[in-house]
């Protein structure tokens, strides 16, 4: 990044260029693109059906594009298999936990060690991130409160060591509290290297953890910002499809993109 103008100098560690998804005939996500680089919360927010999940899916394997690629560290893997995405270093948390209710903890905790790549991250280091896990890791999974289920998840996750997080709906059907206990471990993950692309409905709190903000709508882009320079109107507008709402001025340097651009996003 560069003193003068705040631009990012670096090459994006994720890039989604004009990425289109279909579910039969429905169309998910309509020409999305974005680009995420490393150390960045990258947050993609919107209401229910907007395509967020879709695109995470895509961006993992598990869904196939129309259209658009998705590249790692400048290299295509649109066609590459989930496995070796995750072997390559795409990790993902998926909504709804997914996790196997049958196994215990530390079971499933080795299933997401399957496809681990060299890093900083294995068992004990998730146990000493979540302080309650050690003593409770021969317990079943389905045994376990909401909140403990999405700390397994995301364990799950990091002892993969992956290069980009993937977090699908974290705070989805937690209490606030909970949803602020696990937003909490989030410097410690980035301190590791890590990179996340989060996906939110909780909008104030991904407008706190966020370096860089997307708002989709019916499968399109609506605003793409950073957090600091977006109104709260102008987070309406797109979240609810209001119409269009005049950007904030835009920071030296840097260009702004809003009210249903779709070209690659600059971070700052």
């Amino acid at each position: 990044m560069t003193a003068a103008t705040g631009e990012q100098t670096s090459a994006p560690l994720l890039e989604i260029r004009d990425l289109t998804v279909h579910h039969g005939q429905l169309r998910a996500l309509e020409h999305i693109s974005l680009r995420v680089f490393s150390g960045e919360v990258y947050a993609i927010i919107g209401a229910n059906g907007a395509g967020k999940s879709t695109l995470l899916r895509t961006i993992a394997g598990l869904h196939t594009p129309t259209e658009g690629a998705v590249l790692l560290d400048g290299k295509d893997v649109t066609k590459v298999r989930p496995e070796k995405r995750a072997i390559a270093g795409i990790g993902m948390v998926p909504e709804g936990r997914r996790l196997f209710g049958s196994l215990s903890v530390e079971e499933n905790l080795q299933v997401g060690a399957t496809y681990a790549r060299k890093g900083p991250w294995n068992i004990g280091r998730v146990y000493e991130l979540f302080g309650w896990m050690r003593d409770r890791r021969s317990q079943k999974t389905s045994q376990l409160s909401g909140g403990e289920q999405q700390s397994v998840a995301i364990g799950r996750a990091l002892v993969a060591n992956p290069r980009v997080l993937l977090l699908d709906e974290l705070s989805l059907g937690l209490a606030p509290v909970i949803v602020q206990r696990i937003y909490e471990t989030l410097p410690q993950i980035l301190a590791t290297g890590l990179t996340v692309l989060l996906v939110e409905q909780d909008v104030s709190q991904a407008l706190r953890v966020a370096t860089h903000i997307q708002c989709l709508l019916e499968g399109r882009t609506t605003l793409q910002g950073i957090p600091a320079d977006v109104t709260p109107e102008q987070v309406e507008a797109a979240y609810f499809g209001l119409g269009p709402a005049a950007p904030p001025a835009e920071a030296p340097g840097e260009e702004q993109l809003w009210s249903g651009s779709t070209p690659s996003s600059r971070a700052s």
